[in-house]
């Protein structure tokens, strides 16, 4: 969840203020990393689920305040369009039952949400990119209720000096558009997993999970269609980095990183400061020791991977990991299949010890990224000195037999790790994850968008992995 702030307006007072806070707190965090004193609890794990409100014609349903209200459930908040939703669940310890548990806590959010939304005569559904949101659809009249929100448009448009934000993406089609709000990044939405672990192996978490992004965006892949054309697999990734670029000269704000990260996760905070300019200077009255400005300035820079500063329920700071990549959908069960994988392989690519940059440097893990963002399931990757292997070998091969070991190693319940990763190789064997399934059913009954939401929403209800889908 974001950190609300008071207003949307602010001055050149605000931003020094805020830039003195950082710095203070820079100096902090410098000494807790080099005091160790972060904590040593973990690994930990947990997610944040964005889903959409859609009305009976499968449309988008701009009314999350009035849904939220009536729901009543702090674990479901607003997102930055009013008809996203986010959804979050209790972090668990990720050994024992921790996967059965998230699922019952995420089916029990989930079906809350349901309930609330049949008696506004909606349906909730969770997938990377609603295929009939159109450009119509992404104007200021259906951004969510929130400072924070017209902070960040505000501060986007003034760094683009009034120039529009320019989407264009080629795949099967081509979209050239142009946008004069940040409410583009809205329709891009996420299955977000976080893992917590010592300070010790953050480094280790960190880059082994963006070794990893370019397997999951391919295994996981949800998001082919944008305003009815046929882009990518994976069309989320270039839609949300071309939906907040600044247009500054430097790094950009949604990317996959310029390196792994050496030494500590420090760099990554030092960073945040030398390259990035403030977007939004709340200022906080919390001691410097909450880092609540950083974690603000934090929050508006969207790595595919990023570290983040939390705090243990005894108070104590801890660092952990969101991995960003994974689009929401098809089902609860694909979400956690996709979960476990996840930390799995990040945890037995810890374990092994090896240098990361031995299995996959940083500049293949990217180009594995992006070839998964635009090809999916029939992407090929670069693993151990391989240039040629596709990426439903290298999962088969490789990856599921790490993660396996991972959650083993975890003493996760085998059970819950045997259903979550047989659905990830049931799905990799089939060809079909939720991308390969949705251009299937176009390619079968034509380009009714609606019909398409209808068909998803029907098979998502009853929890059927998307390998399982029919036309």
């Amino acid at each position: 969840m974001g950190q609300e702030v008071s207003t949307s307006r602010f001055d050149i007072h605000d931003f020094s203020r805020f830039r003195d806070r950082l710095a203070a707190e820079l100096e902090l965090l410098r000494d807790h990393f080099y005091h160790q004193r972060f904590s040593r609890r973990g690994p930990v794990a947990g997610f944040e689920l964005e889903a959409w409100l859609v009305d009976q014609a499968m449309r988008p349903a701009p009314r999350n305040e009035e849904f939220l209200k009536r729901l009543n459930d702090p674990n479901v908040v607003h997102e930055l369009a009013e008809f996203n939703i986010e959804l979050n669940v209790a972090p668990q310890r990720l050994n024992g039952n921790a996967l059965t548990a998230l699922d019952g806590e995420l089916k029990a959010v989930w079906d809350r949400c349901e309930h609330a939304a049949a008696d506004m005569g909606l349906n909730i559904m969770a997938i990377g990119i609603l295929p009939t949101v159109e450009d119509r659809d992404l104007t200021l009249e259906h951004m969510s209720l929130s400072a924070r929100y017209r902070s960040l448009n505000e501060q986007v448009l003034y760094y683009r000096q009034g120039r529009p934000l320019v989407l264009d993406i080629h795949g099967a089609d081509a979209l050239q558009t142009t946008h004069y709000d940040v409410m583009l990044e809205s329709i891009a939405t996420s299955f977000q997993l976080h893992l917590q672990v010592a300070e010790s192996l953050s480094v280790s978490a960190f880059n082994a999970s963006l070794a990893l992004c370019g397997p999951l965006v391919a295994v996981s892949a949800n998001s082919p269609y944008i305003f009815g054309r046929d882009l990518w697999d994976e069309s989320r990734i270039p839609l949300f980095e071309q939906a907040v670029a600044l247009g500054h000269r430097g790094h950009r704000r949604v990317s996959f990183g310029t390196g792994y990260a050496q030494g500590s996760l420090l760099s990554c905070f030092e960073s945040n400061i030398d390259h990035f300019p403030i977007l939004i200077p709340e200022s906080f009255q919390e001691d410097d020791a909450r880092f609540a400005h950083t974690r603000l300035h934090n929050g508006t820079i969207w790595r595919w991977v990023r570290p983040l500063i939390g705090f243990d329920p005894d108070g104590t700071p801890h660092l952990r990991v969101e991995q960003r990549v994974i689009p929401a959908g098809p089902t609860r069960a694909d979400s956690l299949a996709n979960a476990a994988f996840y930390w799995g392989a990040v945890h037995a690519l810890m374990s092994d010890g090896a240098d990361i940059e031995q299995v996959v440097d940083f500049s293949q893990a990217r180009r594995n990224f992006y070839s998964a963002a635009r090809h999916g399931l029939s992407a090929y990757m670069e693993w151990r000195g391989s240039a040629r292997d596709s990426v439903r070998e290298l999962v088969l091969e490789e990856l599921l037999p790490l993660a396996r070991r991972g959650l083993a190693d975890l003493n996760v319940e085998p059970e819950s790790a045997d259903r979550c990763l047989g659905i990830i190789e049931a799905r990799v064997g089939s060809g079909q994850n939720g991308a390969v399934w949705q251009r299937a059913w176009v390619g079968r009954h034509g380009a009714d968008l609606p019909g398409l939401c209808r068909a998803y929403h029907e098979r998502q209800r009853y929890n059927v992995p998307v390998h399982e889908w029919d036309l």
